[in-house]
């Protein structure tokens, strides 16, 4: 099972788990402010070791329209397929004095996953 490390959390999680869930099952309130379906760039974070080699078409238009691609990744986007190490999440509950982070995430990622090699997105 991959490992996670956000913080000062590290958390086992299940194999497919969303970024975003396992985020959350590590205790921290990351925004997810639209559901989980890749139009608002609320769960964006950066890693510090394990980020994956590959992105949704999602992930990629939404994060080429705010120009945030090669700043930031997309936790509702990205599934736990080995161990990360995540550097920062900067759209908290907290930090956003938010009431809550969002609608609750589907166990899937939304809309549809289809995983594409980073250099063929480029």
């Amino acid at each position: 099972m991959p490992m996670l490390k956000v913080g000062e959390a590290t958390v086992e999680v299940a194999q497919g788990t969303r970024l975003a869930v396992a985020i959350e099952q590590a205790g921290v309130e990351i925004g997810h402010r639209c559901g989980g379906h890749a139009r608002c760039t609320t769960c964006r974070v950066t890693f510090a070791d394990g980020e994956p080699t590959t992105m949704t078409h999602a992930e990629y238009a939404k994060l080429s329209e705010r120009d945030l691609l090669g700043q930031y990744r997309l936790a509702c986007q990205i599934t736990c397929d080995h161990d990360m190490i995540i550097a920062e999440v900067p759209m908290t509950k907290a930090s956003q004095n938010w009431t809550d982070t969002g609608p609750a995430l589907e166990a899937e990622v939304t809309p549809e996953a289809v995983f594409f090699p980073l250099d063929q997105l480029t």
